[in-house]
Order: C-alpha cells, then sequence, then structure tokens
C-alpha cells in the first residue's frame, strides 16, 4: 500500500507543476506584451536589441514549458492509473519513466524563468515610461 501512496503523491506533485507551468505561461505572455509595447515605443536600437534577446527567451521558455508539460501530462495520467489499481505495482516500470530526471529538468527551468523574468522586470524598470 506504501507504493500506491507514493504513486498518487508523484501524481499529485506533477499535477502541482503542471499548474505552476499554466501561471508561468500567463506571465509570459504578459511580459511579451511588454516587449510589444517597448518596440513599438522605442527608437533606440541598444534597447531593442535587448527587447528582441528577451523576445526569444520567452519563446524559449515556452516552448521548454510546453516540452515539460507534455512530459508530466503523460506521466500524471500513467501514474494514476498505476494508483487505481487493486493490484501490486511494478517498482521496475515505476522506476523507467525516471520521474527524478524529469523533476531536475523542471528545477533547472525554474531557475532559467525566474532569472529571466527578473532581469527583464530590471530592463523594463530603467527603459519603459
Amino acid at each position: 500500500m506504501a507504493i500506491a501512496s507514493s504513486v498518487m503523491k508523484l501524481h499529485l506533485n506533477y499535477r502541482l507543476l503542471i499548474a505552476e507551468m499554466n501561471a508561468d505561461i500567463s506571465i509570459l505572455r504578459i511580459l511579451d506584451d511588454y516587449t510589444k509595447e517597448m518596440t513599438a515605443k522605442t527608437i533606440h536600437t541598444d534597447v531593442k536589441h535587448k527587447v528582441t534577446y528577451f523576445s526569444h527567451k520567452f519563446i524559449h521558455l515556452r516552448k521548454e514549458i510546453d516540452d515539460q508539460r507534455n512530459e508530466m501530462h503523460v506521466n500524471k495520467m500513467k501514474l494514476f492509473a498505476l494508483a487505481k489499481q487493486k493490484k501490486e505495482i511494478d517498482k521496475k516500470a515505476l522506476k523507467a519513466d525516471n520521474h527524478s530526471a524529469i523533476f531536475k529538468r523542471f528545477d533547472a527551468y525554474k531557475k532559467e524563468f525566474t532569472k529571466t523574468q527578473k532581469e527583464f522586470v530590471k530592463f523594463i524598470g530603467k527603459n519603459f515610461d
């Protein structure tokens, strides 16, 4: 029964991470709106280059979110199906999905997202009128 509860815990962890990434998508959309507004108003080349840099970073982060959400969704559904089964859970099959690597990848993404967001907020503080 302990394995079944750890399976459900993994399932719920995936749900939380997916929800967090959905919130990040909303933030990226808002930040991208800032870049569009700045592009329309800015005549300084150095500012436009930095805006372009951030636009590309936002696209990269969104692609990473989409890739990770898809992978997490598949694993979340597998785990839910396993947790609902009444039979013994195969530990080898559970480990085959390599959950720790997925969580490490999420952590790396989250660090990059947070760093980019902070850099952009600092940038718009100096350049957005």
